[in-house]
Order: structure tokens, then sequence, then C-alpha cells
């Protein structure tokens, strides 16, 4: 068998390194891959977002799989051209990716189904926007880019300057260009925020191991947001009674919704939640594996990832019995200095062994670059340091120690992943 992964981070190379375990595969393509992926899988120099020309190097190599997993290319319809091109596909059509690609049609899907979410209001005029902030005068107040921006596209105005301020970023600066058309204001909802993938078949719907995300810059969820700092699983606050509760009221209804919708959801479905006294409540989806959430989830999958994504494309997950490992995982993020605003690129790293990697850790590469035999920095979130151990004290003190025999010049990276 031959294999496409797209994408170019931490999580396609988690992906990458699952899939290399079965030994159908004979060989994997990553487009565009990373330094660090080049190991396991052969790079081809396309972008992810380039479908016309992803579809047809599938073709010419002969491509049996196509797993596509960044949302950009999901959100423009990737899996449905592989299809068309008769390359089964893992990955939601572009219907379905609607469900991550605009928040309005999430929380408008959520309100005619009854699926629990914050209370909110949808806005295309920016003025109409701080006159409603202003009225309400309840902070801290969330602001969400209607469309995709690299996770980054929320923002939680503590008063009104900041309110106003975001709301200026994203409808007239278009910082995330016209993701910035329409926004979403809600209430604030607190309690623990958790992580829940599921593989879903549009019928079956079949949970992950849960994982906490770190989205600040900087320790004591300080700084800005950013694409995810690190994260640990299973979260220690999702408790079976918990699981029981959103597999009923979430889940399952959220995946029957899409299918009353006319877009059947086939794929990774991601739920962030919050764990509110109310109960659980669905903060955002995504239509793909979560970044750096698939590099401690993943770990922890015993059963074969490759024969699990064949399941959902086919609709047969059903007949598959899942298997997770009892551990813990814990994944450090190594980034670089002034990460997520401007940074440079281009320092050696040093701690890492000639394939990439670091004894007793997984080392996942998301901004990296082999050359001459040595890998250097190449983007904002350059590793993930992920370990694992029987319970989570273990695991992040694993995954610390590697971190500080791992460097590169203005490395960053929080201290208190997994701390609260």
């Amino acid at each position: 068998m031959k294999v496409l992964v797209v994408g170019s981070g931490g999580r396609e190379h988690a992906v990458v390194k699952k899939l290399a375990e079965n030994p159908e595969i004979e060989r994997i393509y990553c487009a565009p891959g990373n330094g660090g992926i080049s190991v396991q899988a052969t790079p081809v120099d396309i972008k992810a977002i380039d479908a016309e020309g992803m579809v047809a190097f599938a073709k010419k190599e002969g491509i049996d799989f196509a797993v596509v997993t960044p949302d950009d290319p999901l959100v423009l319809g990737m899996a449905d051209a592989m299809e068309e091109a008769g390359i089964p596909a893992f990955g939601p059509s572009k219907k379905a990716a609607q469900i991550e690609g605009s928040k309005v049609f999430a929380k408008n899907l959520m309100k005619k189904y009854g699926i629990p979410t914050a209370k909110y209001e949808v806005f295309d005029d920016p003025g109409k926007v701080v006159e409603y902030i202003e009225r309400e005068n309840c902070f801290p107040a969330v602001i969400k880019a209607d469309g995709l921006a690299l996770g980054k596209g929320v923002v939680i105005a503590k008063n009104l300057e900041e309110a106003k301020e975001a709301v200026h970023s994203i409808m007239e600066d278009k910082i995330f260009g016209k993701s910035g058309n329409q926004v979403v204001v809600e209430e604030f909802l607190t309690g623990k925020e958790v992580s829940v993938l599921a593989f879903t078949d549009s019928h079956t719907v079949s949970p992950m191991v849960s994982s906490m995300d770190h989205k600040r810059a900087y320790d004591n969820d300080e700084g800005p947001n950013t694409g995810g700092m690190g994260t640990i699983a299973p979260s220690p606050y999702y408790t079976a009674d918990v699981a029981k509760r959103c597999m009923e009221e979430i889940f399952l209804p959220t995946v029957e919704a899409m299918k009353k919708e006319g877009c059947p959801f086939k794929g990774c479905l991601y739920f962030g939640l919050i764990l509110t006294e109310q109960g659980p409540k669905v903060i955002e989806y995504n239509c793909r594996f979560g970044d750096p959430e698939t590099q401690v989830v993943l770990p922890l999958l015993k059963t074969d990832l490759f024969t699990i994504m064949r399941a959902v494309r086919d609709e047969h997950l059903s007949e598959l019995d899942i298997q997770w490992s009892t551990g813990a995982a814990a994944c450090v993020v190594l980034a670089s200095g002034g990460y997520p605003k401007k940074y440079e690129t281009g320092f050696p790293i040093e701690g890492l062994d000639e394939d990439g990697g670091h004894p007793g850790v997984i080392v996942y590469h998301a901004g990296t670059k082999k050359q001459d035999g040595k890998f250097l920095t190449a983007g904002g979130r350059v590793l993930g340091v992920t370990g694992l151990g029987d319970n989570l004290p273990q695991a992040l003190e694993k995954a610390y120690d590697a971190v500080k025999e791992i460097t590169f010049e203005k490395v960053h990276y929080r201290t208190d992943i997994g701390k609260k």
C-alpha cells in the first residue's frame, strides 16, 4: 500500500509515525512534510492547500489511500477531490468541514439541535459588535473570527478597550483575512477545558483518550493565544460520568445533526469542551485531529490507526473494538522565541539523534528542515517532546528531562504544562 499524508506539522508527524507501524503500508508520502517527517516518509513539495497538485501527484504515484489532516485543505474540499479521482481518503467532505470552517455554521447547528454551548450573537458590522458589547457590559467577552485563523482567531477581551481593539483587528484590519468578515460574540464560560477527539463514520462515534491543551504562550496561561504550547492525556477532569454525558448530550447529537443537515461527518471530529457547573458545553468543533493533542493521544492508541481510518472511510467503524493504553502522555512544545508573533528561523537544533529523536521520549517535528544531515528550525512551533508514563507525573518528568537536553538559539517553552 502507498499512503499520502497531507500536511507538514507535529500532528502529521504523529500520524505518519503511527501509520508506519502497519506492515501493509509499503511507502508513506507526506506533502509537504518537514525535516523530521522525512525520516519515516518521503516529503513531496506540494502545498497542503493545492488540491489539484495533490490529486495529480496521487494519481501519478498510484496512491492507495490519502489522509488529509489540516483544516485548510479539508475546508477547501481536498477529501472530496481525492474521492472524485478514485482515491479513498480519510477526512470529512467540504460540506462537513464547515463545522470548523464557519463558527457561525457551528453555533447555529448547536442552537437548532439543542447541543449545549455558550450564548452568542453573530455580526458582520464592526460598529454593531461594539454597540452590542457596550450594551451587554459583560466581561470577559469572547470574540471569534468566523473562519479559519490557525487556531488564533479567538480573543478573550477583559474590558471594552480590548474588545474594541479585537473587533478592529479582526473585522477592519483583517488580520485573519476573509475569516474576519463575520464574528461571533459569546458569553464567557468558566470551568475546566478538555479536548476530546473522536473517530466517526457518520453513524458510530468512538471517542479517543481525552486531553488538555495549553493555548497561551507563557506560563500561568499568560500571553497571546498560540496553536498550542503543550498537552496532557488523559484529562484528570474527564471522568466516566462526564464522558457518558458528553456522548449522550454532545457527541451523538452532533453527528446526528450533521446527517440531518445533509453533511454527514466522516473522519476525526474534535470536540473542544468546557466542564461548567451546568454540565459539559461545546466551546468549538474542529474537523480534524488537534495539534498538539494528537501528539499525546496517538501514542496511547493500541489499535492499528490505518485499520481505523479505512473503517471510518468505509463506514464500518462499529465492527472495531478500539483499544487504548491505560497510561498517560505529556507533550511540551519547543517554540521559536517570539512565537506566535515575530520570530527567527534557521538555527541548528542540538540534542537530537540522526533520526531527529531523543532517548526515552517521542520527538515530533513541527517546524524543522533537514540540511546537510542537520536539523534546523523552520517555523514557530519547532518540536513537540512527548513523554509516556504509568501516570501523568511520570510522563511530565520524562518530557521535561528531555526538553532540558534539546536546545536551539532563542528556544522558548512553557515550564508549567500539566501543573494545574
